[in-house]
């Protein structure tokens, strides 16, 4: 009965309601928030970890129902401490969030900052077309090779991690530097605005278990940089000669020079910040089907 009442009471209020302009917005901006939080997580081991804190909330209900004071007392501690364990556990996550939203394009201080735009478009320009003529001569030979093309999220850790260069690109300089047992060849080139700025990088290994075993070290380093930054990685496999790319944590394989020339155009020249928010909610919603190529995971 008092269920009942209580349902009457909720529906006789309705009516009072008012609905304005910042209820729209409100309802809008936490749509996109949740939006964007699945979008982040359904491919990454955070899914994994949302699963888990859902069952152990299931458990504590019924704990709590049971009456077990023990148990009751140890899940209650859990989650008084939840907002801490969730940064711990969604530490990269989360700074992947923060970067892709000070990459945005609603941030036009950038556009001020970045000087002669087409000036950076040639060299970039010439710099991809070298790479690519690099990349195929090494795939022809079986030639491991890892570079790393900078976009916005600026990769000063890892540059320090390897040997400064800071010259401009050839495919020849790129040969020398991975030619077999040339003290450099087992690390990664960082290009940055068009100039090869160091080799012999290491980078970070992707954590995505999911990943197929036949994928060696390299693959995995490219995985692990474009899931930590939004980086363009390219590999070149030793065993194989195949040559893939990573960025935004996916892998596309069996790339020809032309295709990766192409791709890298994209990505650095006609997009060079795209990011969670240009190709998310809203861009669905004011300018329907995603006009971009679909990419292949670990194909």
């Amino acid at each position: 009965m008092a269920l009942f009442d209580n349902i009457v009471e909720f529906f006789s209020k309705l009516g009072s309601l008012s609905f304005g302009i910042t209820d729209l917005l409100d309802i809008a901006l936490i749509s996109f928030v949740v939006y964007n939080a699945i979008k982040l997580i359904r491919e990454t081991r955070a899914f994994q970890l949302v699963k888990g804190l859902l069952l152990l909330g299931v458990a504590y209900l019924i704990i709590t129902q049971l009456d077990m004071q023990a148990s009751s007392y140890i899940f209650r501690f859990l989650f008084q401490n939840i907002f801490i364990i969730l940064i711990i556990l969604f530490q990269q996550e989360i700074r992947q969030v923060i970067e892709k939203v000070g990459n945005s394009k609603f941030t036009s201080l950038s556009l001020i900052l970045k000087g002669n735009s087409s000036e950076k478009e040639k060299i970039i320009n010439e710099s991809i077309n070298e790479i690519s003529k690099a990349v195929q001569r090494m795939s022809d030979s079986k030639t491991g090779s890892l570079i790393v093309m900078e976009r916005q999220t600026l990769l000063g850790d890892v540059i320090k991690s390897g040997k400064p260069v800071d010259a401009y690109i050839t495919h020849e300089l790129i040969g020398n530097i991975f030619f077999p047992k040339s003290p450099l060849h087992d690390g990664a080139a960082i290009v940055r605005n068009g100039r090869l700025v160091s080799a012999g990088c290491v980078l970070p290994l992707t954590k995505n278990t999911d990943v197929s075993s036949d994928l060696g070290t390299r693959h995995r380093a490219a995985l692990g940089m474009s899931e930590q930054s939004d980086a363009v990685v390219i590999v070149t496999s030793e065993e194989t000669g195949i040559i893939s790319l990573a960025y935004n944590g996916s892998l596309e394989r069996n790339l020809t020079d032309s295709e990766l020339r192409e791709k890298l155009i994209n990505l650095l020249v006609d997009n060079p910040s795209d990011n969670i928010i240009d190709n998310g909610f809203f861009k669905k919603i004011f300018k329907g089907k995603n006009d971009g190529k679909k990419k292949t995971k670990n194909k």
